[in-house]
């Protein structure tokens, strides 16, 4: 089982998933196809089992940080390494019904633990964690659209831009467009997809700590009422007397 998973990896690494078949994987073992079967049931349930495989990858080559933004940095990290290690797992992982074993769980139990303790609830946890990996899985997207296309072509996205740099000038002389006029003329100072990434990464972070203060806020204000409110109803034992 672990050099049929590991074949499987290696061709979707090499050559993309789409090239991974059955055949193709009893081929390089030097096995018949249907003697697979007897470990994996189809395709499908290979690709779970890889997609597992790669999950448990780089599980500790950082000391985990002690505050949340630097643990969910932390879990940005390994997923962005994942998809730039295997890029064909993005288009297995970032749909609506993604493989669910347990390295799968286990980077989402951990993303989800960066926020313990923080008073949200485990909808707003799981929330929060999405909305990071979409971060990533946005980020990555244009990383491998960005490979595929230099692979199927042969020119660099650098040369593309040399290339078309002449028609967009000529557009933009038009005066119509004075802020990507100006964005041109500083386009050496323009992200690159992971400086893009890190930033958006941060910029989220920063908004995710201003939810919490002010969910923090509300509590105690929500306290402060309900301790009021329970005072002013208490008996005046002196009345009573």
């Amino acid at each position: 089982m672990e050099r049929i998973v590991g074949t499987g990896i290696e061709i979707a690494d090499t050559e993309g998933l789409e090239t991974l078949s059955m055949r193709r994987v009893a081929t390089e073992l030097g096995v018949g196809t249907m003697s697979l079967y007897r470990y994996v049931t189809s395709k499908d349930a290979l690709i779970e089992l890889m997609v597992d495989r790669v999950h448990g990858e780089d599980k500790n080559l950082t000391p985990v940080p002690a505050d949340w933004r630097s643990r969910l940095e932390l879990s940005a990290l390994r997923e962005w390494r994942l998809y730039s290690r295997h890029p064909w797992v993005l288009q297995v992982i970032a749909t609506p019904q993604p493989p669910l074993g347990p390295n799968v769980l286990a980077d989402l139990e951990r993303a989800m633990g960066a926020l313990d303790g923080l008073g949200l609830d485990p909808v707003m946890m799981h929330w929060v964690t999405i909305a990071v990996s979409a971060q990533v899985q946005g980020a990555a997207l244009l990383r491998v659209s960005e490979w595929e296309a230099e692979r199927r072509t042969g020119v660099t996205t650098r040369q593309w831009r040399a290339a078309k740099m002449p028609m967009l000038s000529e557009i933009l002389e038009s005066g119509h467009f004075p802020m990507l006029s100006s964005l041109l003329e500083r386009q050496e100072e323009v992200a690159h997809i992971d400086e893009w990434l890190w930033f958006s990464i941060r910029r989220l972070l920063d908004g995710v700590a201003v939810f919490i203060e002010e969910r923090d806020a509300e509590e105690r204000d929500v306290e402060k009422g309900e301790k009021a409110g329970s005072a002013g109803h208490e008996p005046d034992l002196r009345k009573a007397l």
